[in-house]
């Protein structure tokens, strides 16, 4: 079982006739997704890459049954087309929007509020790849090629940092179970302790990889979780040793505010809790084969 998504997902695309949702869909179609249909106000009715579009995600997963979505909206409009994919019964929406103002991901998650632990939609993003599971289903944005099917779970803050580390796998014939990619935004949907219980509890999974980069609590707080409530083991690479204090880097999210923010802390702290650390980003492949091979 892989994680969050499968072979058989059915997936619809929020913005479907817009030019990066089109070229999307056809990558994840070729790729085996299987996507039955998408969305976008006012050109319900029609077909478009051979599939229905309709008005509203409640209309088109009532005609469909689809259980995931993934938004390719503008930033303005993606908390109204998270929302209304909650509504709808979604269970899992990706976010792959940049830009999305951190206060309407807090309208977000407070909104999410009213459903259960059970019914509540699990939301991936904003500003990252997406998720894929080798050979079965691709719910994302990420080069499908390079992505070997096996037993390592990757999460990443970096949509990039994900694809090197996917690659560097690959070469060393090491495959992965499920990559998500979480965003490199200050608020996201899922944390990386979100998605490290997923894996837990993953029987496809053997070991999993945390990309992380300074700013922000999650990465330490995943390690906290790890070392009390799993066995599998973790391995880290926290990106942005030499960033200086204060400093912007890249993603909205990576900037040191507190203690435990910079890179330096957030390894010290990580191996405290039992993660095995790689050096630098060239290196993140043969630190996953040390740990298998000491399995």
């Amino acid at each position: 079982m892989a994680v969050i998504i499968q072979k058989d997902t059915k997936i619809l695309i929020q913005g479907f006739t817009g030019k990066m949702g089109t070229f999307h869909a056809e990558e994840m179609i070729k790729y085996g997704s299987n996507v039955v249909g998408g969305v976008t106000p006012g050109k319900g009715g029609q077909k478009h890459l051979d599939r229905p579009v309709f008005n509203t995600v409640k209309d088109a997963v009532q005609e469909t049954g689809a259980t995931a979505s993934i938004l390719f909206v503008p930033p303005a409009f993606a908390a109204d087309s998270a929302m209304e994919a909650a509504d709808a019964g979604i269970k899992t929406c990706v976010a792959i929007v940049d830009g999305i103002p951190s206060h309407d991901m807090i309208r977000i998650k407070r909104y999410m509020r009213r459903y259960s632990r059970k019914e509540k939609m699990t939301l991936v993003g904003p500003n990252c790849a997406g998720i894929i599971s080798p050979g079965k289903s691709m719910l994302g944005i990420m080069p499908g090629h390079i992505y070997k099917e096996g037993r390592v779970g990757i999460i990443s803050r970096s949509g990039t940092l994900g694809y090197e580390a996917a690659q560097q796998l690959k070469n060393l014939n090491i495959g992965v179970s499920t990559s998500v990619g979480i965003g490199g935004d200050p608020i996201n949907g899922s944390s990386f302790r979100d998605i490290i219980e997923k894996f837990e509890t993953d029987d496809e999974t053997d070991v999993i990889l945390m990309i992380g980069e300074i700013g922000g609590p999650q990465e330490v707080a995943a390690g906290e979780f790890a070392k009390e409530n799993m066995k599998k083991p973790i391995i880290g690479y926290i990106a942005g040793l030499t960033a200086p204090k204060g400093r912007v880097m890249g993603h909205a999210g990576a900037i040191v505010s507190a203690y435990g923010e910079s890179a330096v802390e957030k390894v010290e702290l990580l191996k405290e809790c039992g993660v095995t650390i790689s050096k630098n980003p060239s290196v993140m492949g043969e630190t996953v084969k040390e740990v298998l091979d000491r399995k």
